[in-house]
């Protein structure tokens, strides 16, 4: 009797082992997302701990900051480490960048960094192909520089005035084309490539593993596209799946193209609220 009560245990917990395996395998995005610091950058500014304690509660154990929030590189790392939170990519200025190198670099390596990201590339009006030769030069040699002597890639996380007409492309393109794929890697915002027009979908699709990481984002419905200007008001960022981006294509040509990092980045005054609902969608979808 107690060897058929053990072995009816056995099946049923077989049974239920295999149905919530075939529902993961049903979900295109089972996993929890990775966060960007800046969601949260009033929270960050006033209460580092009760922040990370509020990410962690969401189920994010991946991060990407772009501020260190008055803390050494060594005390952040502690404070993410103490709630198993893994620092995947840290965010500098340009300025930083070219300036402070090797202070980046360290900071990185302290961090557990894989990723040194730069959101932006110093500009007067409309961007150019000599701001974009700069650029190239520039992300060749900072971001050899940064492997060689530190272990971590750079990455380029595009903000929408990158996309001026170029040849049969963007300059974006040139950005791309002209980057030495061995030092220079990129982050695809999904909004502000989204918001100039462009198919962020089509894009992970045509530069496949140059793409590391994702920014993601929605656009609110009603928002008009095509300026590149980069810049919209920060409360058109929307809950995921409620604006104008197709989401589960974005996410689909990001599996393809090998992007391991998934970042929700939300700038809106509501991110406290959206970001849960953001993750529920996520994870509601299928395959």
């Amino acid at each position: 009797m107690i060897c058929r009560f053990k072995k009816a245990l056995l099946t049923t917990g077989l049974a239920i082992g295999l149905a919530t395996a075939s529902f993961a395998q049903k979900q295109l995005f089972p996993e929890a997302p990775g966060m960007v610091s800046f969601t949260y950058r009033n929270n960050f500014a006033k209460d580092v701990p009760a922040t990370l304690d509020m990410v962690k509660g969401n189920g994010v154990t991946d991060m990407e900051f772009s501020n260190l929030f008055k803390q050494t590189p060594e005390n952040l790392r502690k404070m993410c480490d103490e709630r198993g939170i893994k620092i995947s990519s840290y965010g500098v200025s340009y300025e930083d960048l070219v300036g402070k190198t090797d202070e980046v670099g360290q900071a990185a390596k302290t961090l557990g960094a894989s990723y040194v990201r730069v959101a932006g590339i110093p500009h007067k009006g409309a961007f150019t192909l000599d701001n974009a030769k700069q650029a190239v030069a520039d992300f060749n040699k900072y971001g050899k520089m940064l492997k060689d002597k530190y272990g971590v890639t750079f990455i380029y996380h595009n903000h929408g005035f990158e996309f001026q007409p170029y040849e049969d492309g963007t300059l974006y393109d040139y950005l791309v084309k002209n980057t030495d794929s061995k030092y220079v890697s990129f982050e695809l915002d999904i909004l502000w490539a989204f918001f100039p027009n462009q198919d962020p979908a089509a894009m992970l699709a045509k530069y496949g593993n140059r793409y590391k990481a994702l920014h993601m984002k929605d656009l609110k419905k009603g928002v008009e596209r095509g300026s590149l200007s980069g810049s919209t008001p920060q409360d058109n960022d929307v809950i995921l799946g409620t604006g104008q981006i197709d989401i589960p294509a974005v996410i689909k040509a990001a599996r393809k193209a090998g992007v391991k990092h998934f970042y929700i980045e939300d700038e809106s005054s509501s991110s406290i609220t959206q970001v849960p609902e953001s993750i529920k969608y996520l994870n509601s979808l299928k395959k």
